[in-house]
Protein backbone atom coordinates (compact mmCIF):
# COMPACT_ATOMS: atom_id res chain seq x y z
CA UNK A 1 0.00 0.00 0.00
CA UNK A 2 1.45 3.51 -0.86
CA UNK A 3 0.36 6.65 1.16
CA UNK A 4 0.63 10.15 -0.40
CA UNK A 5 0.39 12.17 2.80
CA UNK A 6 -0.19 15.93 1.63
CA UNK A 7 0.56 19.42 3.77
CA UNK A 8 3.03 17.62 5.57
CA UNK A 9 4.68 19.48 9.01
CA UNK A 10 8.47 18.52 9.90
CA UNK A 11 7.34 18.19 13.65
CA UNK A 12 4.99 15.60 12.57
CA UNK A 13 6.71 13.26 10.19
CA UNK A 14 9.19 12.38 12.90
CA UNK A 15 5.74 10.51 14.69
CA UNK A 16 4.52 9.21 11.39
CA UNK A 17 7.96 7.65 10.10
CA UNK A 18 8.49 5.84 13.90
CA UNK A 19 5.06 4.06 13.31
CA UNK A 20 5.17 3.47 9.62
CA UNK A 21 8.59 1.87 9.50
CA UNK A 22 7.74 -1.03 11.43
CA UNK A 23 5.42 -1.85 8.72
CA UNK A 24 7.22 -2.35 5.00
CA UNK A 25 4.24 -3.55 3.93
CA UNK A 26 2.94 0.22 3.94
CA UNK A 27 5.12 2.77 1.77
CA UNK A 28 4.41 6.89 2.34
CA UNK A 29 5.35 9.41 0.90
CA UNK A 30 5.72 12.51 2.45
CA UNK A 31 4.46 15.91 0.05
CA UNK A 32 4.47 19.64 2.22
CA UNK A 33 1.91 21.22 -0.28
CA UNK A 34 -1.54 20.95 0.79
CA UNK A 35 -4.27 18.89 -1.43
CA UNK A 36 -6.18 20.44 -3.82
CA UNK A 37 -7.34 20.65 -7.38
CA UNK A 38 -3.98 22.11 -8.60
CA UNK A 39 -1.64 19.31 -6.58
CA UNK A 40 -4.12 16.31 -6.81
CA UNK A 41 -1.79 15.18 -9.59
CA UNK A 42 0.70 14.30 -6.80
CA UNK A 43 -1.17 11.44 -5.87
CA UNK A 44 -0.61 9.33 -8.87
CA UNK A 45 0.67 6.26 -8.22
CA UNK A 46 -0.61 5.92 -4.57
CA UNK A 47 -3.39 3.67 -3.28
CA UNK A 48 -4.65 6.70 -0.64
CA UNK A 49 -3.77 9.94 0.65
CA UNK A 50 -3.74 10.90 4.11
CA UNK A 51 -4.95 14.60 4.57
CA UNK A 52 -5.07 16.99 7.59
CA UNK A 53 -7.75 20.02 8.10
CA UNK A 54 -6.95 22.73 5.74
CA UNK A 55 -6.74 20.05 3.04
CA UNK A 56 -8.95 20.25 0.14
CA UNK A 57 -10.91 17.32 -0.70
CA UNK A 58 -13.88 19.07 -2.56
CA UNK A 59 -15.89 16.83 -5.20
CA UNK A 60 -13.62 18.00 -7.86
CA UNK A 61 -10.41 16.78 -5.94
CA UNK A 62 -11.71 13.66 -4.92
CA UNK A 63 -13.02 13.06 -9.01
CA UNK A 64 -9.47 13.60 -9.83
CA UNK A 65 -8.52 11.20 -6.76
CA UNK A 66 -10.43 8.32 -8.12
CA UNK A 67 -9.14 8.66 -11.75
CA UNK A 68 -5.81 8.48 -10.74
CA UNK A 69 -6.66 5.25 -8.53
CA UNK A 70 -7.00 6.24 -5.26
CA UNK A 71 -9.58 4.30 -3.02
CA UNK A 72 -8.68 5.27 0.40
CA UNK A 73 -8.52 9.11 1.94
CA UNK A 74 -6.86 8.78 5.54
CA UNK A 75 -7.76 12.30 7.28
CA UNK A 76 -5.03 12.36 10.47
CA UNK A 77 -7.52 14.56 11.92
CA UNK A 78 -11.08 14.17 13.86
CA UNK A 79 -13.29 16.34 12.31
CA UNK A 80 -14.26 15.54 8.13
CA UNK A 81 -16.11 18.28 7.28
CA UNK A 82 -13.19 19.56 4.38
CA UNK A 83 -14.36 15.81 2.82
CA UNK A 84 -17.46 16.03 0.23
CA UNK A 85 -18.84 12.78 1.90
CA UNK A 86 -21.38 12.38 -0.88
CA UNK A 87 -18.35 12.39 -4.19
CA UNK A 88 -16.82 10.15 -2.04
CA UNK A 89 -19.46 7.32 -1.67
CA UNK A 90 -19.96 8.23 -5.64
CA UNK A 91 -16.79 7.12 -6.12
CA UNK A 92 -16.45 4.51 -3.91
CA UNK A 93 -13.20 6.13 -2.12
CA UNK A 94 -13.30 5.15 1.74
CA UNK A 95 -13.05 7.82 4.42
CA UNK A 96 -11.23 6.96 7.69
CA UNK A 97 -10.18 9.65 10.54
CA UNK A 98 -8.42 9.94 14.21
CA UNK A 99 -11.79 10.07 16.01
CA UNK A 100 -9.85 10.63 19.40
CA UNK A 101 -6.11 11.51 19.29
CA UNK A 102 -5.87 13.31 23.00
CA UNK A 103 -9.20 14.87 24.10
CA UNK A 104 -7.21 16.08 27.07
CA UNK A 105 -4.80 18.09 24.91
CA UNK A 106 -7.78 20.25 23.05
CA UNK A 107 -9.19 20.70 26.69
CA UNK A 108 -5.76 21.69 28.39
CA UNK A 109 -5.12 24.09 25.50
CA UNK A 110 -9.04 25.49 26.34
CA UNK A 111 -8.48 26.47 29.89
CA UNK A 112 -4.73 28.04 28.87
CA UNK A 113 -6.21 30.06 26.79
CA UNK A 114 -9.44 30.88 29.59
CA UNK A 115 -6.65 31.43 32.18
CA UNK A 116 -4.13 33.58 29.84
CA UNK A 117 -7.35 35.75 28.92
CA UNK A 118 -8.28 36.14 32.22
CA UNK A 119 -5.24 36.97 34.38
CA UNK A 120 -3.82 38.30 31.80
CA UNK A 121 -0.28 36.82 31.95
CA UNK A 122 0.41 36.95 28.35
CA UNK A 123 0.70 41.15 28.80
CA UNK A 124 2.68 40.55 32.30
CA UNK A 125 5.27 38.90 30.57
CA UNK A 126 5.73 41.15 28.15
CA UNK A 127 5.69 44.10 31.00
CA UNK A 128 7.92 42.11 33.01
CA UNK A 129 10.49 41.47 30.40
CA UNK A 130 10.91 45.44 30.48
CA UNK A 131 11.13 45.68 33.94
CA UNK A 132 7.53 47.20 34.16
CA UNK A 133 6.60 46.04 37.00
CA UNK A 134 2.48 47.93 37.50
CA UNK A 135 -0.03 45.52 38.06
CA UNK A 136 -2.05 48.40 36.99
CA UNK A 137 -4.21 47.17 33.51
CA UNK A 138 -3.77 43.50 34.92
CA UNK A 139 -6.62 42.92 37.03
CA UNK A 140 -8.22 39.10 36.34
CA UNK A 141 -10.81 37.22 37.58
CA UNK A 142 -11.39 33.34 39.42
CA UNK A 143 -12.73 30.62 37.17
CA UNK A 144 -14.13 29.64 41.23
CA UNK A 145 -17.38 30.27 40.81
CA UNK A 146 -18.02 30.88 37.27
CA UNK A 147 -20.66 29.80 34.98
CA UNK A 148 -19.37 28.16 31.90
CA UNK A 149 -21.23 26.74 28.79
CA UNK A 150 -20.18 24.17 27.04
CA UNK A 151 -21.51 23.25 23.68
CA UNK A 152 -21.05 19.51 22.08
CA UNK A 153 -19.89 17.54 24.99
CA UNK A 154 -17.98 14.76 23.44
CA UNK A 155 -14.63 13.13 24.65
CA UNK A 156 -12.99 16.74 24.44
CA UNK A 157 -16.07 18.60 26.24
CA UNK A 158 -16.28 15.99 28.70
CA UNK A 159 -12.39 16.36 29.22
CA UNK A 160 -12.99 20.23 30.21
CA UNK A 161 -15.70 19.24 32.36
CA UNK A 162 -13.27 17.50 34.44
CA UNK A 163 -10.73 20.27 34.53
CA UNK A 164 -13.29 22.97 35.35
CA UNK A 165 -14.74 20.96 38.21
CA UNK A 166 -11.53 20.77 39.75
CA UNK A 167 -11.46 24.63 39.70
CA UNK A 168 -14.70 24.79 41.02
CA UNK A 169 -16.79 26.22 38.12
CA UNK A 170 -20.27 25.72 37.31
CA UNK A 171 -20.95 24.06 34.33
CA UNK A 172 -23.53 23.82 31.96
CA UNK A 173 -23.46 21.57 28.57
CA UNK A 174 -25.79 22.04 25.67
CA UNK A 175 -26.06 19.01 23.47
CA UNK A 176 -27.72 16.22 22.40
CA UNK A 177 -26.69 13.57 23.26
CA UNK A 178 -24.94 13.83 26.90
CA UNK A 179 -25.40 12.14 29.83
CA UNK A 180 -25.99 13.60 33.38
CA UNK A 181 -22.75 13.65 34.87
CA UNK A 182 -20.85 16.49 36.83
CA UNK A 183 -22.67 19.39 34.93
CA UNK A 184 -26.27 20.79 34.32
CA UNK A 185 -27.61 19.97 31.15
CA UNK A 186 -29.45 22.99 29.42
CA UNK A 187 -31.08 23.67 25.67
CA UNK A 188 -28.70 26.74 24.17
CA UNK A 189 -30.74 30.00 24.61
CA UNK A 190 -30.32 28.92 28.41
CA UNK A 191 -26.68 28.39 28.14
CA UNK A 192 -25.93 31.75 26.50
CA UNK A 193 -27.93 33.65 28.63
CA UNK A 194 -26.29 32.26 31.90
CA UNK A 195 -22.95 31.34 30.99
CA UNK A 196 -19.75 33.98 31.94
CA UNK A 197 -17.66 31.89 29.49
CA UNK A 198 -18.71 29.82 26.52
CA UNK A 199 -16.51 27.13 25.18
CA UNK A 200 -17.22 25.78 21.46
CA UNK A 201 -16.82 21.62 21.12
CA UNK A 202 -19.09 20.74 18.07
CA UNK A 203 -18.34 19.63 15.21
CA UNK A 204 -18.94 21.76 11.63
CA UNK A 205 -21.95 21.05 9.93
CA UNK A 206 -25.17 22.31 7.93
CA UNK A 207 -26.49 22.65 11.77
CA UNK A 208 -23.40 24.46 13.52
CA UNK A 209 -22.48 26.22 10.73
CA UNK A 210 -22.05 30.09 11.86
CA UNK A 211 -23.89 29.00 15.72
CA UNK A 212 -22.90 32.19 16.90
CA UNK A 213 -23.85 35.07 15.29
CA UNK A 214 -25.59 38.52 16.10
CA UNK A 215 -28.38 36.59 17.54
CA UNK A 216 -26.85 34.65 19.83
CA UNK A 217 -24.50 37.79 20.90
CA UNK A 218 -27.56 39.34 22.10
CA UNK A 219 -28.28 36.72 24.20
CA UNK A 220 -25.07 36.73 25.85
CA UNK A 221 -23.94 38.26 28.99
CA UNK A 222 -22.12 41.72 28.77
CA UNK A 223 -18.43 41.06 29.15
CA UNK A 224 -18.78 37.46 28.16
CA UNK A 225 -15.45 35.40 27.62
CA UNK A 226 -15.67 33.09 24.10
CA UNK A 227 -13.79 30.07 23.64
CA UNK A 228 -13.35 28.45 20.63
CA UNK A 229 -10.96 25.51 19.78
CA UNK A 230 -13.17 23.80 17.14
CA UNK A 231 -14.40 24.63 14.05
CA UNK A 232 -13.33 28.31 12.98
CA UNK A 233 -16.93 28.54 10.94
CA UNK A 234 -19.08 28.23 14.19
CA UNK A 235 -18.70 31.14 14.38
CA UNK A 236 -19.57 34.30 12.67
CA UNK A 237 -16.36 36.57 12.89
CA UNK A 238 -17.95 39.40 11.65
CA UNK A 239 -20.37 39.51 14.31
CA UNK A 240 -17.03 38.45 16.96
CA UNK A 241 -15.86 42.03 15.58
CA UNK A 242 -19.31 43.86 16.17
CA UNK A 243 -19.81 41.67 19.62
CA UNK A 244 -16.15 43.28 20.30
CA UNK A 245 -16.53 46.94 19.32
CA UNK A 246 -19.67 47.30 21.97
CA UNK A 247 -17.97 45.28 24.72
CA UNK A 248 -20.68 42.09 24.76
CA UNK A 249 -17.83 40.31 24.19
CA UNK A 250 -15.22 40.81 27.03
CA UNK A 251 -12.46 38.16 25.98
CA UNK A 252 -11.98 36.11 22.72
CA UNK A 253 -9.70 33.05 22.78
CA UNK A 254 -9.13 31.31 19.51
CA UNK A 255 -7.35 28.46 18.34
CA UNK A 256 -8.96 27.79 14.73
CA UNK A 257 -10.27 30.87 12.14
CA UNK A 258 -12.91 30.62 9.43
CA UNK A 259 -10.44 31.41 7.24
CA UNK A 260 -7.36 29.61 8.62
CA UNK A 261 -6.73 27.52 5.36
CA UNK A 262 -5.10 30.44 3.53
CA UNK A 263 -3.70 31.88 6.91
CA UNK A 264 -2.43 28.94 9.87
CA UNK A 265 0.24 26.10 10.00
CA UNK A 266 3.01 28.41 8.04
CA UNK A 267 4.80 31.51 8.39
CA UNK A 268 3.73 34.47 6.75
CA UNK A 269 6.05 37.20 8.98
CA UNK A 270 7.54 38.88 6.16
CA UNK A 271 4.27 39.33 4.24
CA UNK A 272 1.43 41.61 4.66
CA UNK A 273 -1.65 40.07 5.65
CA UNK A 274 -4.34 40.32 3.15
CA UNK A 275 -7.02 38.85 5.14
CA UNK A 276 -9.15 42.13 6.86
CA UNK A 277 -10.73 40.97 8.89
CA UNK A 278 -8.30 38.54 11.01
CA UNK A 279 -6.41 41.69 11.52
CA UNK A 280 -9.06 43.22 12.77
CA UNK A 281 -9.73 40.49 15.32
CA UNK A 282 -6.02 40.04 16.64
CA UNK A 283 -6.05 44.31 16.30
CA UNK A 284 -8.52 43.74 19.90
CA UNK A 285 -6.34 43.90 23.00
CA UNK A 286 -9.23 41.51 24.86
CA UNK A 287 -8.56 38.71 22.02
CA UNK A 288 -5.72 35.98 22.01
CA UNK A 289 -5.23 33.52 18.83
CA UNK A 290 -2.93 30.34 18.77
CA UNK A 291 -2.55 28.96 15.23
CA UNK A 292 -4.73 25.46 15.64
CA UNK A 293 -2.34 24.19 18.52
CA UNK A 294 -4.71 22.87 20.64
CA UNK A 295 -4.07 19.53 19.22
CA UNK A 296 -0.01 19.91 19.47
CA UNK A 297 0.84 17.66 22.38
CA UNK A 298 3.63 14.69 22.07
CA UNK A 299 1.07 12.42 23.08
CA UNK A 300 -1.65 13.69 20.48
CA UNK A 301 0.66 13.33 17.83
CA UNK A 302 1.98 9.86 18.66
CA UNK A 303 -1.82 8.72 19.05
CA UNK A 304 -2.48 10.22 15.26
CA UNK A 305 0.42 8.60 13.94
CA UNK A 306 -0.48 5.21 15.89
CA UNK A 307 -4.02 5.20 14.52
CA UNK A 308 -3.46 6.48 11.09
CA UNK A 309 -1.42 3.27 10.62
CA UNK A 310 -4.29 1.26 12.03
CA UNK A 311 -6.33 2.38 9.19
CA UNK A 312 -3.98 2.11 7.02
CA UNK A 313 -3.42 -1.30 8.13
CA UNK A 314 -7.24 -2.65 8.33
CA UNK A 315 -7.76 -1.21 4.57
CA UNK A 316 -4.83 -2.57 3.24
CA UNK A 317 -5.65 -5.87 5.38
CA UNK A 318 -9.51 -6.24 3.94
CA UNK A 319 -10.44 -6.02 8.17
CA UNK A 320 -13.55 -4.35 9.27
CA UNK A 321 -12.47 -0.45 9.77
CA UNK A 322 -12.84 0.85 13.14
CA UNK A 323 -12.69 4.39 12.50
CA UNK A 324 -14.53 4.95 9.15
CA UNK A 325 -16.39 7.69 8.05
CA UNK A 326 -17.65 6.47 4.81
Amino acid sequence: MNIAFFSTQKYEQPFFERSFSKHPQIEVCYFEQALNEQTALLAKGFDAVCVFVNDTVNAVVIEQLAELGVGTILLRCAGFNNVDLVAAKAHNIKVLRVPAYSPEAVAEHCVALMLTLSRKTHKAYNRVREDNFDLNGLLGFNLHGKTVGIIGCGKIGLALCKILNGFGAHILVCDPYATPDDYTITDLDSLLTQSDIISLHCPLNEHTHHLINDDAFNKMKPGVMLINTSRGALLNSKACINALKTKKLGYLGLDVYEQESELFFKNHSDEINQDDIFSRLVSFKNVLVTGHQGFFTQEALTEIANTTLQNAQEINQGKQLTNEVL
